[in-house]
Order: structure tokens, then C-alpha cells, then sequence
């Protein structure tokens, strides 16, 4: 089917064109990457020393690597924002303990309302959005399958919850869901769309399944990966991206009519951060070692190849896109902006502007960022201004000696601020 598309971002608008979808629709594979920032993550400068994932190198080399995708610096409030097309401040998630209001229309449900019921939708692995086990299903989830909190104690001893039941489960996380999500696609007659979210490479920090990574033979016990964290994270992520290997090689026709998203849903922890990065500017900041994450988008209708994306993106955009991408029809929702033209035109606009936030006990923190500029405002209002295409690691406060024009871009930025949140 041809869509027309025109969208108003900013002050910028999309110029209108077409965009030719697959028939019969696609699969929509979306999957999250816990605490896996860019210095983490194949094709990104970021970080010198990086683990194996051929997975996700396959997937960048035939598809778009985002560089400017922005998320939240915790888990819960980037999926509250994907789920909603909403910002925290809208949504009520802002922290790792704010639950979602089972009033919010899901991402699930408004895939079904714009294909008119022609997908089925799953969400395998981690909720983090709340703690009741019926709420996922409540939501519009037709099937859910994985862990309502924000990482599990072991991951060979955990609870999983299966559509309102929870039982105990001794199997590794990643396989366990990696298993129930090629049943889960496996047993599908009509298109689908499924939410993976993997709980890796969250901690515990631990040595993966020997089979599943590459990291050699490492001591397993406490104090041994507490003093050198890293391999034992990178362990995690190898084993993430083998069985994401297996979900993919287990889909009928494979990526010819599947489209895959692959998502670092924050920043490195602090423990493993690699320069540029710094602990403190690291997963929980909204400095890009927080906030700017790795974004990987591949498969059926994406006909840039082995491209590298300078768009500017945040998380809520996903809301739109991938409805986009189910064929809906609607590219503005909430705080929403679809970037579904992107996979097929480079020359495609979306936002002029970008913004994340956080809160701390209540305190919301935020950043705003154009093409050049980026602006932090802290929680007791300090500000912070930094030229990214200059000082991409944010080193040089321009606040510090602010000239007339220093001052203008701050005060458009605070501007641009507001009527986002607005």
C-alpha cells in the first residue's frame, strides 16, 4: 500500500513522499539490549574493546546504524516511552519504580487498532513497568512471557511469569526467552510483532554458558568478576547475540519479510563504562555515555544498506515507527515523531530536536539537544552547554565563558525545552 506522509518536527517539516510497504505486511521483531551502551556495541568508535556479536554485525551490515538515537539513563523509562509514544513527564514513568498506568494505550494496541487486527503481539522478557502479573496481558499484550522486575538475583534461578501464572525456572535467561520466542513465532498464522527484551547484560554480572560466548575460560566466583567486571558483561552480550542468532535463524523466510530493531534501552553501567565515557557520565546520567544508545534497524523494506543514520531520534519515535511499519497510517502521536521514511531515504527530515530526562526522588533533570548544541539542565539548575560536533564527549562547558551567542542558543534550546514537554 502507498502512504502519504507529512510531518511537522520542530520547526522543520517532512517533505511528503511515498513510502511503499511490503505485501503481505511484515514481521516486526523489536529487541532490547539491558545496559548496553554504544561502547558496548559493535560499530560504534565509542570503547576499545568490544565483544563478538556476529548477530548484530550481520544485522548492521544490511540495515541502518543509528549514531544520534537518544533513550532515557534508566530501563523503566525508556520502556514506558516506547510503549506510550509519551515522555515520562506524561506518562508517569520517570524512575525504575513508577508504575504505568493501565490506562495508557500500548504500543500493542495501537498495532492492532491501525492494522485493523491483522497482528498478533507478544512481549518476551523483561516488563519493568510494573509488578502486578496480570499487567502485561491487561495492556493489549496478547502473550507475555518473562520477569515483571528489573533483572532477576540469578539467572539460572529465577521466577518467570507466564501470562498471569509464575513459576520457577532454572534455565538461562536469555535461552529461556530466546526458546519461548521462537515457539511463540513458530506457532504464528498471521503477521506478529514481537517485543524481546532481553534482561542481559544487566546484572548480576556473571560467566555466560560456555557454549554461548567467546570470552575463554574465566574464574566464575565473586570476587574474581567483581575485580575485573568486564569479560563477564561481554559474556553476557556474546551470549544475547547468539541466541538472537537462533530466534532470527528460526523465523520462516528469515529477514525477507521480517524487519528487526535492535536497542541498547540506556547507557554502559559504570563498573564496565569504557573512554570516552565517564563513570560518573555513564548508565543513570543524561550525558551521552547515559542517554545516547546504540540503535540497529535491518531487514524486510530497508533498502539503505551498511549506512550509518545521523537523525536525530529519541525513544518515543519508536511508537509511530513501528506502527508505521504494521501499516499504519498515523506518524505524530503524543510526544512521538516517526522516522519510518528513513529506512528508505536518506534524505528523509524528522526532528530538528531532541530531549531526555530524569528524575531523582521526584527532581526532574533534562537535556535537549539541536544538530550542534546540546543543553543540560541539573536538577538544582546548573546548566550546561556543549558544541557535540566539537566535544562530542562533552568536555567544554561553553557556559563557563558565555558570549551573546552562547546565550541565544541556551535560551532557544530551554525554549525548545518546554514546548516539547508542552
Amino acid at each position: 500500500m502507498i502512504c502519504h506522509l507529512i510531518l511537522s518536527c520542530g520547526k522543520q517539516e517532512v517533505s511528503e513522499k511515498e513510502v511503499i510497504s511490503e505485501t503481505p505486511p511484515p514481521n516486526i521483531l523489536f529487541v532490547i539490549a539491558d545496559d548496553m551502551g554504544k561502547d558496548a556495541t559493535p560499530n560504534y568508535s565509542e570503547g576499545s574493546e568490544k565483544p563478538q556479536m556476529p548477530t548484530l554485525e550481520m544485522l548492521a551490515n544490511s540495515g541502518i546504524t543509528f549514531d544520534n538515537m537518544w533513550a532515557y539513563p534508566v530501563c523503566s523509562p525508556t520502556r514506558a516511552s516506547i510503549i506510550t509514544g509519551k515522555l515520562g513527564y506524561h506518562n508517569g514513568v520517570l524512575e525504575v519504580e513508577q508504575d504505568i498506568s493501565l490506562s495508557e494505550e500500548t504500543l500493542h494496541d495501537f498495532i492492532k487498532t491501525q492494522s485493523n487486527g491483522a497482528y498478533d503481539t507478544a512481549l518476551i522478557g523483561k516488563w519493568h513497568l510494573s509488578n502486578n502479573i496480570t499487567d502485561p496481558n491487561t495492556m493489549g499484550i496478547d502473550h507475555f512471557y518473562g520477569v515483571l522486575g528489573g533483572g532477576v538475583s540469578s539467572y539460572t534461578n529465577w521466577k518467570e511469569v507466564i501470562n498471569g501464572i509464575r513459576v520457577d525456572n532454572t534455565t538461562y535467561t536469555t535461552t529461556a526467552f530466546s526458546n519461548r520466542a521462537i515457539e511463540w513465532i513458530g506457532s504464528r498464522e498471521k503477521p506478529w510483532f514481537l517485543w524481546l527484551a532481553y534482561n542481559a547484560p544487566h546484572t548480576p554480572f556473571h560467566l555466560a554458558p560456555t557454549n554461548l560466548h567467546q570470552q575463554g575460560s574465566l574464574p566464575s566466583d565473586d570476587v574474581s568478576i567483581e575485580t575485573n567486571p568486564l569479560p563477564y558483561y561481554f559474556s553476557a552480550i556474546e551470549a544475547l547475540d547468539k541466541e538472537l542468532g537462533r530466534v532470527i535463524a528460526a523465523i520462516p523466510n528469515g529477514l525477507e519479510n521480517t524487519i528487526v530493531i535492535f536497542l541498547g534501552d540506556n547507557g554502559t553501567p559504570s563498573q564496565v563504562i569504557q573512554t570516552p565515557y565517564r563513570p560518573r557520565r555513564a548508565k543513570g546520567s543524561i550525558y551521552q555515555g547515559g542517554i545516547n544508545v546504540p540503535m540497529v534497524i535491518a531487514g524486510a523494506g530497508v533498502s539503505r544498506k551498511g549506512v550509518r543514520e545521523a537523525a536525530l531520534i529519541q525513544s518515543t519515535d519508536l511508537f509511530t515507527t513501528i506502527a508505521q511499519m504494521a501499516g499504519g497510517e498515523i506518524t505524530a502521536k503524543h510526544n512521538s515523531r516517526s522516522f519510518y521514511s528513513l529506512i528508505g531515504n536518506a534524505n528523509a527530515t524528522v526532528r530538528t530536536h531532541a530531549y531526555a530526562e530524569k528524575s531523582l526522588n521526584g527532581v526532574v533533570s533534562y537535556a535537549v539537544r539541536d544538530n550542534q548544541y546540546k543543553l543540560i539542565v541539573e536538577a538544582d539548575r546548573t546548566e550546561l552547554l556543549y558544541d557535540l560536533n566539537s566535544d562530542a564527549y562533552e568536555q567544554n562547558n561553553l557556559l563557563n565563558n558565555p558570549t551573546q551567542e552562547i546565550e541565544i542558543i541556551k535560551s532557544n534550546l530551554s525554549e525548545e525545552a518546554q514546548r516539547i514537554r508542552n
